[in-house]
């Protein structure tokens, strides 16, 4: 007999709710997934194979070794708070004993790195340089400072400080002291091979000379100095000449004659015993080539280099006796992430070589062979690497491996490419199960003006009624989104909530706009884009418009999320296109274009298109709620944009609410605060589209 009939009732509903959500629902919370740590950087000793990385644990970053051969992880560094203080410019001494690291700053910042407090400490944070000691485990700081560069005895180290490049003792034993003056801003300093000279940049806002300073000498040799921008010095191997790149320098003013309408670029090798100065490429007249910033001297006959010469990034050598250039990998896919064997035989890449339409939202690990002249690729299916290095007298390659259901973790791979690749610090994913995560489906669609776009479908398991869906856009936007998770830290974390997304039930679709990476020079640098027109965001309306005809979508309930120039093209999105995009999240998004804004009427061609470029011009259409979220430190996108926004919408009758995050930068550096980001997004969405 039913006593309560209609709390019975109720309950069997609930039930029948709460079975439909579960369709959907996975074992990851929110926290789980954003828990994941996330490896930073992977350097290793060539000699040896020992890997140091870099991981961030819930905001607590640290030091590990993994040391060959059983490579078990050990954690060097005990800096275990979330101080939301990132780690840089790890790297190992040539003998094997010392690591140098930088802890501090915000190194993805549009400005010079400098001290940040985003967990607002009431101590000032410092932007230092420190040694490890591999054998004991010592850490020792060095003293305040950043770019650290280990020196070739392996028993000194140089680093920048208060815009002067100073030399300590490795093991801290002697303090640090101004290595000699230089008027400009040094950058890019490299000792040579026999440590007894130093090459820098140094950068003078509208020029820049490479300079080489010689322990003893009186004065600095400044190699050719001109008209120009002469940066990026690498050594020849014995020491005895030096290259570097040449573009041109700023003028007072720029009119109809002196702008640049492509970024041409020469080479050039300087002898040391005779002091001449050889030009030995010039880079040709076509918009694709770009000046490269790996410029490197891998062996007697090769300075090898990447451009765009033939409309993707690719690797090229040129002999630096007989001038000759030779094009080192070549297909329709994009090269990056270069390292060069201790030989200076091979050179290892990354690159989005497709068999199958998914890879081109992959990574796969080559390598050249320059004694051959010829390459291949090492790794094929569903791995995405980057950041190689060569390890056992050059005979492997580590190099950091990522799938969809596999977060970031260093791989092993042969030479030869025979083995299967031997995973390594499973230990640090613990016992979560990223097996019940989606695997992303790579889609394609057309742009309304015929432009083919491409982005990763995330579905939810067992879906069978019509699901809300959210579009989603990286920043950047020279970015690329993949088919699993990524190797940079913002876009680890935005995976990750798309994951989260997913298994609440709702459609993600992940675009990659024109203005990314990946796909070539001219959707790359698309016609219009950005300040120019924002062509890019007929990309987002259509990925909204093409999820509204899928059969297993809402078409009444879509949304839209993004950060930085997604945080742009989000706004753009809410003020263009409430019609399609019923709510969304714009996260440190750039609003208006112009400096100072003024009559239409009275602004220039180029100026009218910044201000019809601009989401704040377009509020008038704003009817979608929006959350609008941003830290006050953010290097990238000044917190203003925001204001102005606010300012233009709180008088409107449009639901919005704010999430502003004090001494915060624009990377989410301490681990409370990107938990309490992607948890607002998701319930603000949520409340909206559920």
């Amino acid at each position: 007999m039913i006593k309560n009939p209609p709390l019975r009732l109720a309950l069997v509903f609930l039930f029948l709710f709460c079975s439909k959500l579960n369709t959907y629902a996975q074992s990851l919370t929110l926290e789980q997934l954003l828990s994941t740590p996330f490896i930073a950087d992977l350097v290793a000793d060539s000699k040896t194979g020992n890997l140091l990385l870099s991981v961030n644990n819930k905001g607590a970053r640290n030091i590990h070794l993994a040391a060959a051969p059983t490579y078990q992880l050990k954690q060097l560094t005990q800096f275990n708070t979330d101080e939301g203080q990132e780690i840089t410019s790890l790297q190992i001494s040539n003998d094997g004993e010392w690591a140098v690291f930088v802890k501090g700053g915000d190194h993805g910042g549009n400005s010079t790195a400098r001290p940040i407090n985003p967990n607002s400490s009431v101590n000032i944070p410092k932007l230092a340089v420190y040694s490890i000691n591999l054998k004991t485990a010592a850490v020792k700081l060095i003293g305040e400072g950043n770019y650290p560069s280990i020196h070739p005895n392996s028993k000194q180290l140089t680093f920048i400080n208060e815009a002067q490049i100073q030399i300590a003792a490795i093991d801290g034993s002697v303090k640090p002291k101004q290595l000699f003056f230089d008027r400009g801003l040094p950058r890019i300093f490299r000792w040579s091979p026999d440590g007894k000279r130093l090459a820098f940049g140094s950068r003078r806002t509208t020029h820049s000379f490479i300079g080489i300073y010689e322990e003893g000498k009186s004065q600095i040799k400044w190699v050719a100095p001109s008209y120009h921008k002469d940066d990026y010095p690498t050594w020849s191997p014995d020491g005895k000449q030096l290259a570097f790149i040449r573009q041109e320098g700023e003028s007072m003013g720029k009119d109809s004659a002196s702008v640049k309408a492509t970024s041409k670029w020469q080479a050039y090798v300087y002898d040391l015993a005779t002091s001449a100065t050889t030009e030995i490429y010039k880079s040709s007249t076509s918009a694709r080539v770009v000046a490269p910033r790996n410029l490197n001297w891998s062996n007697a006959q090769n300075i090898t280099f990447s451009s765009y010469e033939d409309g993707w990034p690719h690797l090229y050598a040129i002999d630096p006796h007989s001038k000759k250039v030779k094009q080192l990998t070549k297909g329709n896919f994009a090269t990056e992430n270069y390292a060069y064997s201790a030989n200076g035989n091979f050179i290892a890449f990354c690159a989005n070589y497709a068999k199958k339409d998914e890879d081109v939202d992959r990574k796969q690990l080559g390598v050249v062979d320059l004694v051959k002249g010829d390459f291949k690729f090492l790794s094929s299916g569903d791995n995405i690497f980057s950041t190689p290095s060569f390890i056992n007298g050059d005979k492997s390659i580590v190099a950091l491996s990522s799938t969809a259901k596999r977060p970031v973790l260093p791989a092993i791979v042969a030479l030869n490419g025979k083995a299967t690749p031997k995973i390594i610090g499973n230990a640090l994913l613990g016992n979560v199960k990223y097996e019940d995560l989606v695997v992303p489906e790579h889609v394609r669609y057309t742009s309304p003006d015929g432009l083919q776009v491409y982005g990763q479908l995330f579905k939810p398991k067992n879906i069978k009624d019509k699901a809300p869906a959210i579009v989603y856009i990286h920043g950047g936007p020279r970015r690329q989104m993949y088919v699993g998770w990524h190797h940079l830290d913002y876009y680890f974390y935005n995976y990750a909530m798309n994951q989260y997304l997913a298994s609440q039930g709702y459609v993600v679709l992940s675009v990659n706009y024109r203005s990314g990476t990946g796909y070539g020079y001219a959707f790359q640098n698309a016609a219009r884009a950005g300040r120019n027109g924002a062509s890019e965001y007929q990309d987002i309306l259509a990925a909204g418009n093409w999820l509204a005809q899928q059969d297993f979508v809402n078409a009444d309930k879509i949304g839209v999320y993004g950060g930085s120039h997604g945080g742009f093209l989000t706004a753009m999105a809410l003020a263009k296109n409430s019609d399609v995009f019923k709510v969304g999240v714009d996260i440190h998004g750039v609003h208006m274009r112009l400096k100072a804004p003024g009559n239409p009427a009275s602004l220039n061609k180029n100026d009218l298109a910044a201000l019809h470029s601009s989401p704040s011009y377009w509020v008038d259409g704003w009817k979608s709620p929006a959350l609008i979220i941003h830290g006050d430190d953010d290097q990238n996108v000044n917190f203003q944009h925001s204001i102005d926004l606010y300012n233009r919408l709180k008088n409107r009758n449009v639901d919005i609410e704010l999430l502003i995050i004090p001494d915060e930068t624009h990377h989410w550096m301490v681990f409370k605060n990107l938990l309490e980001v992607n948890k607002a997004t998701f319930n603000f969405l949520h409340k909206y589209l559920k």
